[in-house]
């Protein structure tokens, strides 16, 4: 044992030291198995919340509730105020985070808030809890660790994106991966940047496509301290949407003779809106001229990897983007940036692989074994085939145009064909397209031929409604047909984007995927292409007929046309008797709008295509709906014009009936005063006296049928009659009366006085009774007792007879 050498002694301490840092598998095991189980019940609740009404639970939880209101900055402070000073057990926590989750302004049925998981999201968010947890290692043990997924995860990217001998780094969201992108091109130009910082650049430039954001640039340039100037926004070319590559060329020569230095450009590989693609090869060819970064970014990047064949992307740009999370699904997985290997890589950004957030891979790490190199590059290629589908559909659809690239603009050739052939970058990204934006400008033949009146020998007028003249009312008829869309189809997550030159258009991307979302079926495709042609079949008619309901409404001495700005129906019209406008007071402008309101409700009775509408002007008006081909305008109109007339006709008869029976009333109460008045210079005024008054009436009684009699109003001969009929022979309306002998009519009543003088088109009433039957409001006998100085009826004490309600007095 004396005899052992140095170099032997050291082993033996090596391996006891390795022996006291071994950490049991078990403990592993059981340490990450029971952190799966705990996030696993958590994320399985939280699953299983369900959306409510903020005022169902609002006393349940008022701090929540405090953070939603207008006064958030307020009562934010206050939660701050009110911590609570005692602990509160997790299971607590939790269940006031479902609350806080679950509360919804909508009063809509109850959705779950949060997506179902599948097995691939489920581990993909457990893995952020473990990255948490295993933040916590030993340094060494951290790093090896780090090093094993990062390096793994790089490796598989890399041989499935065509990027070989890559670094890669893991980021958030595009804006932080662009940021990195900016720095490693400048100590790719600029070694000097490490120990010089700004100084040693020359007025840097950037160049990137003006169909593209420039915000991530543009905060690259904040968080550097470069002037913004230094982003050069390039003009695209018109045929194909692409950054023009000689505007490119000759506004790098400007900047160099301007003693700038040209660092970066940043292709366009359908990141853009309308998925455009610009050419790598050429912007290779001008980098490397230039010694300037390629850096590539957008949707388009995701079929290198259903390529089957030899070749390598890595030839031709610098650096790019993978964004994993929305092509697949799978949103809580990082943003990858794979790049070129540099010397100064890990000193440009202060990288440290601990401390940084390339532990952040662990969810990519098991995310792509879970899926599968097979499975990844089957869903790219559903979600290209999807696109090209959708665009087939839709431009074949008579009416709709498609403003984004055709897949296979330039070669005509499909997906399938190139797969297993040498990677060809432009060929590829000219087969497949990321997306489809597509709208309704009615391109059709749409006219009405309308003959003129004056002449009846002439030739037609014709009048055709063009997107050219009505851009506004085309896009609203967009943002109909997407809103349609959007509830018919939610898994195609269709959105209503602007154009700069088009308008309102339709936009759809299967790369940009929500958690656990799938692209659409082949079911799916074939119901949206059969709804699709129904609604825009819709969209035609209406055009159709909105030349000649706006010429027809034009024509009509009762019907004007109204503006309004936000509607995508066929149109709105108000219906103004004639006279009306030149008397339009505040008062008229009331009777108006309540006659129009009511005209509304009568045609709701027969077609729902009608609706409530009100004018820039503030006056309510008829809103004409979506319409068919078979549609009849001039019907339509002709039954707003007669319905209108009725309603008008109505108001006026309801506003003298409610004149009459007013005027009934007051001579009612008149009568009765009159008599009860007389009645008691009659009777004296010791009857009425109280205590005498008993002893009066006992000592002389009243004789049985003196007294004030009742009140009726007639309606049909406009009189207020006294109520000695009704009460003798219990008459009430025209019914039978049994008192009296046969084929005897009843004595006319004592009292009988006319209001007719005094309410004029009173005779107007008596049209609308059916056989010309009298109609009565009666006054109750509890009127009898009235006195001289307390003679109002009570509104209660008013019956209702022959349909005509005394209220409305």
């Amino acid at each position: 044992m004396s005899d052992m050498s140095d170099e032997d002694t050291n082993v033996i301490d090596d391996k006891k030291e390795a022996r006291v840092n071994e950490i049991a598998a078990s403990s592993i095991r059981s340490g990450l198995a029971e952190l799966e189980l705990k996030t696993s019940q958590v994320l399985q609740r939280l699953e299983s919340v369900k959306a409510t009404p903020m005022a169902v639970n609002s006393n349940a939880s008022p701090h929540i509730l405090a953070n939603t209101t207008a006064d958030t900055a307020v009562n934010s402070e206050k939660a701050l105020a009110v911590l609570h000073g005692d602990r509160k057990a997790p299971s607590e926590i939790l269940k006031s985070l479902e609350l806080l989750i679950s509360y919804t302004e909508s009063d809509d049925d109850s959705e779950f808030p949060l997506p179902a998981l599948d097995d691939v999201s489920h581990l993909a968010l457990i893995s952020h809890s473990i990255v948490a947890y295993l933040s916590h290692l030993d340094r060494s043990q951290l790093k090896r660790i780090t090093a094993k997924i990062a390096g793994d995860t790089t490796h598989w990217l890399g041989a499935l994106f065509r990027f070989v001998d890559a670094s890669s780094s893991f980021h958030n969201d595009n804006t932080e991966a662009t940021l990195r992108t900016v720095r490693l091109a400048i100590i790719a130009r600029c070694p000097g940047y490490l120990e010089g910082g700004i100084p040693a650049l020359a007025h840097p430039c950037f160049y990137i496509s003006e169909n593209t954001t420039p915000v991530r640039l543009q905060y690259a340039c904040r968080q550097l301290g470069i002037p913004l100037d230094a982003i050069r926004l390039i003009s695209t070319n018109n045929t194909f949407g692409t950054m023009d590559l000689s505007v490119l060329q000759k506004q790098i020569q400007i900047d160099l003779a301007g003693q700038r230095t040209p660092l970066l450009v940043v292709a366009d590989i359908g990141d853009s809106l309308y998925g455009y693609v610009d050419n790598l090869i050429r912007m290779r060819d001008i980098c490397d001229t230039y010694n300037m970064w390629l850096h590539a970014t957008g949707h388009g990047l995701a079929s290198v990897a259903c390529s089957q064949g030899p070749g390598l992307i890595s030839s031709v740009v610098d650096s790019l983007i993978l964004n994993l999370g929305s092509w697949l699904g799978l949103p809580s997985l990082p943003t990858v940036l794979m790049h070129r290997h540099q010397k100064n890589d890990v000193s440009a950004v202060e990288f440290d692989h601990i401390l940084s957030k390339r532990l952040n891979s662990l969810a990519l790490w098991t995310s792509l074994q879970a899926l599968g190199r097979d499975s990844i590059s089957g869903r790219i290629h559903v979600a290209f085939q999807t696109c090209s589908i959708l665009f087939e559909i839709t431009s074949k659809c008579e009416g709709v145009r498609v403003v984004s690239r055709a897949p296979g603009a330039q070669s005509s050739t499909p997906l399938t064909e190139i797969i297993n052939k040498p990677l060809d970058i432009n060929l590829l990204f000219d087969v497949v397209s990321p997306v489809v934006v597509f709208q309704f400008d009615g391109s059709v033949n749409i006219s009405t031929a309308m003959t003129s009146e004056n002449d009846t020998k002439g030739p037609d007028l014709t009048k055709t409604f063009e997107k050219n003249n009505n851009a506004s009312y085309f896009d609203r008829l967009n943002s109909w047909l997407g809103q349609i869309l959007q509830r018919d189809f939610p898994n195609f997550n269709f959105e209503v984007v602007e154009h700069a030159t088009h308008g309102n258009c339709i936009r759809y991307c299967p790369l940009e995927l929500r958690l656990g979302e799938q692209p659409p079926t082949a079911e799916n495709i074939e119901q949206f292409a059969e709804n699709l042609e129904s609604h825009v079949d819709i969209l035609r008619a209406t055009i159709k007929h909105k030349a000649t309901f706006i010429d027809l409404v034009e024509k009509n001495e009762v019907l004007r046309l109204v503006n309004l700005p936000e509607w995508a129906g066929m149109g709105g019209v108000r219906f103004v008797p004639e006279g009306w406008e030149t008397l339009l007071t505040d008062q008229a402008k009331t009777e108006l709008n309540k006659l129009n309101m009511n005209l509304v409700e009568a045609l709701k009775t027969t077609d729902n295509a009608f609706s409530l509408g009100e004018g820039s002007d503030g006056l309510i008006c008829v809103r004409f709906g979506m319409v068919t081909h078979e549609t009849d305008v001039e019907e339509l109109l002709d039954l707003v014009v007669s319905v209108g007339k009725n309603v008008q006709e109505n108001s006026r008869v309801l506003d003298t009936m409610s004149e009459i029976v007013k005027k009934g009333i007051e001579t009612a109460i008149a009568d009765l005063r009159r008599e009860t008045e007389e009645k008691l210079w009659q009777e004296g005024i010791l009857r009425h006296v109280p205590v005498v008054g008993r002893m009066f009436n006992w000592w002389s009684p009243p004789p049985k049928e003196t007294g004030v009699k009742g009140r009726s109003l007639n309606l049909t001969q406009g009189v207020v009659e006294s109520t000695e009929n009704i009460y003798k022979y219990h008459m009430q309306m025209s019914g039978p009366v049994n008192q009296l002998p046969p084929n005897k009519s009843p004595p006319t009543p004592i009292v009988q006085t006319s209001i007719i003088s005094s309410t004029p088109s009173s005779s107007s009433v008596s049209s609308l009774l059916p056989g010309n039957k009298k109609g009565y409001v009666t006054t109750s006998a509890a009127v009898d007792e009235a006195t001289a100085d307390n003679t109002d009826i009570d509104n209660s004490a008013i019956s209702n007879n022959n349909n005509y309600d005394s209220s409305n007095a």
